[in-house]
């Protein structure tokens, strides 16, 4: 298949995994800053130790989404396997997030509750571009083609299918 035509339903396929990927994700995000809030603004933790919890509660949710919804369809390498790299990148996603809220409390010194979902907000959409590069990449592997069997030595081959009858009279 020509890259031209093998472009459309790639972009089709990419764009059907990155709407359910953000249905997870904000399902995720909702997890992340209400209960960041809770542990934030009812609890009185840390805004990175709020972010931290909240980060790692949604993380597990939505590796069981994404997962069982939104990369069913990819090659499976193992629940340990995928959740060690799915929690190991989401790892590095909440490193970006938490240097968004680091930077604007202590740096910044904006304490506020709303300076916390700002920071949090922002980090997130950060951290989302790497999570889903990564998980596509790492992750939920694409599956493998599959391989024409190669033909047994000696033995007859069809012909292609645009071998026709008048070329097979040419001979």
């Amino acid at each position: 298949m020509s890259i031209v035509a093998d472009f459309r339903p790639r972009l089709r396929r990419i764009a059907h995994e990155l709407a359910k990927f953000g249905s997870v994700g904000a399902i995720a995000f909702v997890i992340t800053l209400g209960l960041g809030n809770i542990l934030r603004g009812g609890f009185d933790l840390g805004p990175m130790t709020s972010n931290a919890l909240a980060t790692i509660v949604a993380t597990t949710f939505a590796y069981f989404a994404n997962r069982h919804w939104t990369f069913r369809h990819r090659d499976r390498s193992g629940l340990g396997r995928e959740y060690a790299l799915f929690f190991g990148l989401n790892g590095v996603g909440l490193v970006i997030t938490e240097l968004f809220v680091g930077f604007t409390h202590y740096v910044l010194h904006l304490d506020a509750l709303i300076w916390f979902n700002v920071a949090t907000v922002i980090g997130t959409g950060f951290a989302t571009i790497f999570r889903f590069w990564a998980y596509r990449k790492w992750v939920f592997l694409a599956p493998e083609p599959a391989e024409a069997p190669a033909p047994v030595r000696g033995s007859y081959a069809p012909a292609p299918a645009a071998f026709t009858a008048q070329q097979s009279v040419k001979r």
